[in-house]
């Protein structure tokens, strides 16, 4: 798994929200949720994207363990919709499965990059 592969997934992720959000607003006038899934949803790849051009490890390190909150509050939101028979189950079931990999992705370049950190700390 490379960053890059991160990058591409949640960019068609945050399409894939985006697409939901539009459908959910358009068909069912549904606007708080989708409005707070759109946010959360679109959040991650973005701040995968700040984190790229992090002032240090730590705020790099910072950057991801927000993205990573996202991708939890998207599948609450995700949950929540699904709960509430607004989207079909095929699409919670796909969506709710890519957010879970993102985090795990979140988790492994957080964890890799702690580890680096402690192998090279920086002079104070």
């Amino acid at each position: 798994m490379t960053e890059n592969h991160f990058k591409t997934k949640s960019f068609q992720f945050a399409l894939d929200v985006v697409e939901l959000c539009r459908d959910l607003q358009t068909t069912k006038k549904e606007f708080v949720l989708s409005n707070q899934l759109l946010r959360s949803g679109t959040a991650i790849g973005a701040l995968y994207r700040e984190a790229q051009h992090a002032e240090s490890g730590e705020d790099f390190i910072h950057k991801l363990s927000i993205a990573q909150k996202e991708s939890n509050e998207t599948i609450y939101w995700l949950e929540l919709l699904n709960g509430s028979n607004l989207i079909s189950k095929d699409k919670f079931e796909r969506l709710n499965s890519i957010s879970i990999e993102l985090i795990k992705m979140l988790t492994s370049i957080i964890k890799t990059s702690k580890a680096k950190q402690n192998r090279n700390p920086t002079p104070k």
